[in-house]
């Protein structure tokens, strides 16, 4: 906010106090009596509630950057208005009360309306009201976020179920740099009714951002933070109602990664199996030269509590191409913690040289961590493999990327079934 604005009731002024208080306090029916009163006198108040202008102190300690001249002489104030504060609370009777003494539902103060404090806050009543009372569904806030777009959390379907109804433009494009639908916001929050409503009122679910991601890129990326089992089954859930209406499996985005790209990464191994079974490319590499593969083997050590090697055992067995064998020794210093991936990769060529090379490779607290594997792989130098894992190789190369569905189909014990899909025996034969 420029620091040329004059607010009604400035920081320093006694009802800012009191409010603060009331707030602060969660005392209701203070901070209802406050607002009564700003009602019947100045209800589009503008209220100062935080100033950051240092400048005014000659006691504030200047960060470094100020000194060299890098830090902006700019500084904000937080302001509000009784509308405003009466939204983002849930005061829904206040709120009825000030509209009808004349506060004006489209006022904006600090860059936002209280519509938009209504919806950052899920307060579904004080939405349908403000909308009653003539609020415009698709006013932008200062940062450029419609309310639609603020419906962050599960318990805000309410409110965007209201904006929908009151017209709340769909498809529009956030006006900050990401130039998102809301479509895209509920992606990235696994908000899976939000998805549904939206869809339903036509959003377009292969509208690109401006870093080109639709809202499946934008779901599979930001799946990653979610470890609890609910909200991966909920991103899970969410990719497939986006893949039924047709989102398109392999767009990119400006850096060429897809979304089975950004599941493999992240390691969601549930995802990946749906992105491959809705036809995603599996060895399309990004702007970096990286496939899906070499995603997941790069987040093998920092994720292994997802895994990681149940995606590269699925990746190789639905077609993904190895690395380059040359590029064996980069994989198994990245991946010695993690000795269930390189396993996966090693057996899944006929025939790779061991060299002394690799033993030097492998820190001692990882060697002396998983010693068995280690020693079996270590073993094989100037040794050639088993006839087994030979035949294996063989069976493999004949079947290609169909090794998942042909393999479980040979009339042969389930054992060696999982032999032959490369399952994990903590030993190298």
């Amino acid at each position: 906010m420029c620091s040329d604005v004059r607010p009604d009731y400035p920081l320093q002024s006694n009802l800012v106090r009191r409010l603060k208080e009331a707030v602060a306090g969660g005392d209701r029916e203070k901070l209802g009596a406050i607002l009564r009163s700003l009602a019947l006198g100045e209800p589009n108040a503008a209220i100062e509630m935080d100033n950051d202008d240092w400048m005014k102190d000659p006691a504030v300690q200047l960060p470094p950057a100020v000194l060299v001249g890098l830090w902006t002489l700019e500084y904000k104030r937080e302001l509000t208005s009784p509308l405003c504060i009466a939204a983002a609370q849930g005061y829904t009777d206040c709120l009825h009360y000030l509209l009808q003494h004349g506060a004006h539902p489209n006022l904006t103060a600090g860059g936002r309306a209280a519509l938009h404090e209504a919806c950052i806050n899920s307060n579904a009543d004080c939405t349908e009201l403000l909308l009653q009372h003539g609020a415009n569904p698709n006013q932008l806030t200062e940062d450029g976020f419609s309310a639609l777009h603020l419906c962050k959390t599960p318990h805000s379907i309410r409110c965007a179920n209201a904006l929908m109804r009151y017209g709340a433009k769909v498809n529009l494009h956030s006006e900050e740099e990401e130039e998102e639908t809301p479509l895209h916001v509920a992606a990235k929050h696994g908000l899976f009714q939000h998805a549904q409503l939206y869809l339903r009122y036509g959003a377009q679910v292969n509208c690109q951002s401006c870093n080109g991601e639709t809202p499946l890129g934008a779901a599979c990326n930001e799946a990653q933070d979610k470890d609890d089992d609910d909200q991966q089954e909920g991103f899970l859930k969410l990719c497939t109602l986006l893949l039924d209406y047709g989102a398109d499996v392999n767009v990119v985005d400006r850096e060429q990664r897809s979304p089975l790209h950004k599941a493999a990464r992240n390691v969601q191994h549930d995802l990946v199996k749906l992105l491959l079974e809705r036809g995603a490319v599996i060895n399309v590499l990004d702007y970096n030269g990286c496939s899906p593969l070499s995603n997941v083997l790069q987040s093998a050590v920092v994720r292994q509590e997802r895994q990681p090697h149940r995606v590269v055992q699925m990746l190789l067995n639905w077609g993904s191409i190895q690395v380059w064998p040359q590029a064996l020794m980069k994989v198994l210093v990245a991946c010695a913690a993690a000795p269930k991936s390189v396993e996966i990769m090693f057996n899944s060529y006929s025939m790779v040289p061991v060299t002394y090379k690799w033993e030097r490779a492998i820190p001692e607290e990882i060697f002396q961590k998983h010693q068995l594997f280690y020693e079996s792989l270590f073993a094989l130098e100037h040794r050639p493999r088993s006839l087994q894992h030979l035949c294996r190789s063989v069976l493999r190369k004949q079947f290609g990327k169909h090794c998942h569905i042909l393999l479980p189909k040979l009339p042969i014990p389930q054992a060696l079934k999982n032999y032959m899909l490369l399952e994990p025996e903590g030993i190298i034969y």
